[in-house]
């Protein structure tokens, strides 16, 4: 049968795609895949031992850092049991930290660094999601050079898929039965601009509109708003197929805390377009993430963003906890801010998003939206509508018999959970 093999993945969608590579790879070396959830989950030791265990870390911010070191423990405790022969660690974390790793972690058999990033079409063969859902990353690395990010030195500059191969992708993808597909990268408003030519993601999107049909729903994922233009807007506005999700993280909205960021943005800039992008795409949903704690970040500077944001009403909102990061222009700012007001300022901007992504959430009631099935859980079906984004949003649960995992229904809205719908 060959040996066999697993793989643990961390962090984002991005490491998720390069984690369906890895498996790629490791098939062709004449490996045996095998899910790894069970290793962690089986009480009574009915799996037996996978030859190769591979974690693939993310090392971006503290809280991925943690959860990264917590899988590799647990992977060597597993060894320890006889129920892992030999452990890869590799990803975003090896690439910052392989030397105190190694120190650390003796019974890791190997250290690898991230995925090379191909231009070329990637024929992946297994997917870690249901079949329906499927990922493309169009770019990796980023040349926007935040000033908290450490993804430059971990992923380098950015470089750009070539179209006719993304496209490619996208069709091959659409013939396994793809039917959400998620446009991915660290910042994909910025595909092309390495490339020679005139192309921008607005004529990546045309070009794969016109070469797949059979894809219902196509979501952007990591948008910057230095880099939303009117022909992306005019063509999500346009394009029924393209999610009215737009994934739009602002980080923060005081001028003298954004010009820190390195974000190339102003207060009134982002206010201007989140008013044009909702003007041209009616009833679309915008997600956004923002930074608290930043370095010298004060209580009116806080304060501003929390008011904004209670004004502005973005749909879907990601708090993140400043997390400094060795090797980026913050690390060496000064004054820090405290861990507890970080903390306490992170809980007051969740506490008000939840009463504002409920009252939003009511917009749906009554209405008729197409879902999503992806899993059963309680007796329940529970899938998303075009306006939640895998993993990391809202969830609607429908009360009906004989559904489909993997196929679309029509739903009517009958309730709001916070951030979750009841349909039916």
């Amino acid at each position: 049968m060959g040996k066999t093999f697993s793989i643990i993945s961390l962090g984002c969608f991005r490491n998720s795609y390069d984690s369906e590579i890895i498996i790629l790879e490791f098939s062709k070396l004449g490996y045996r895949f095998l899910p790894s959830v069970s290793l962690f989950t089986d009480k009574k030791n009915k799996i037996k031992t996978i030859d190769l265990l591979i974690v693939n870390t993310c090392g971006f911010i503290d809280k991925a850092k943690e959860e990264s070191i917590k899988i590799i423990s647990e992977a060597i405790d597993l060894k320890k049991k006889n129920r892992v022969g030999k452990i890869m660690v590799m990803g975003c974390l090896v690439k910052r930290y392989q030397e105190e790793l190694e120190k650390a972690y003796p019974l890791v058999d190997s250290w690898q660094s991230v995925v090379e990033f191909r231009q070329d079409f990637v024929k992946r063969d297994k997917s870690l999601f249901l079949s329906s859902i499927g990922f493309l990353k169009i770019c990796e690395g980023c040349l926007n050079r935040c000033s908290f990010c450490a993804i430059p030195s971990i992923k380098g500059p950015l470089r750009s898929k070539f179209k006719s191969e993304v496209i490619k992708e996208a069709k091959d993808l659409e013939k396994k039965g793809v039917r959400e597909l998620n446009i991915i990268g660290q910042d994909i408003t910025s595909w092309g601009k390495d490339l020679k030519g005139k192309e921008d993601l607005a004529s990546l999107l045309k070009g794969i509109l016109r070469a797949t049909k059979e894809i219902k729903w196509i979501r952007l994922i990591y948008t910057h708003p230095k880099h939303f233009n009117d022909s992306l807007i005019n063509i999500i506005a346009k394009e029924g197929r393209i999610c009215k999700y737009i994934d739009l993280p602002i980080q923060h909205i005081n001028d003298r805390i954004l010009k820190l960021m390195n974000r190339g943005i102003a207060k009134k800039e982002i206010i201007d377009l989140i008013d044009k992008i909702r003007k041209r795409i009616p009833g679309c949903v915008i997600r956004s993430s923002v930074i608290v704690g930043f370095p010298t970040e004060s209580e009116k500077e806080f304060k501003e963003l929390l008011d904004f944001l209670k004004y502005i009403k973005i749909d879907r909102l990601g708090a993140f906890i400043y997390s400094q990061e060795k090797g980026t222009q913050a690390y060496k700012m000064r004054p820090q801010v405290h861990h507890s007001t970080k903390k306490r300022r992170f809980k007051e901007i969740m506490e008000q998003q939840q009463e504002i992504a409920r009252e939003g959430n009511k917009r749906f009631l009554n209405k008729e939206l197409d879902i999503l099935i992806e899993d059963k859980d309680s007796g329940m079906f529970v899938g998303r509508s075009q306006y939640d984004a895998l993993d990391v949003d809202g969830m609607v649960f429908l009360r009906k018999k004989g559904l489909k995992v993997g196929n679309f229904y029509k739903a009517k809205i009958i309730d709001c959970l916070g951030y979750d719908l009841i349909g039916v």
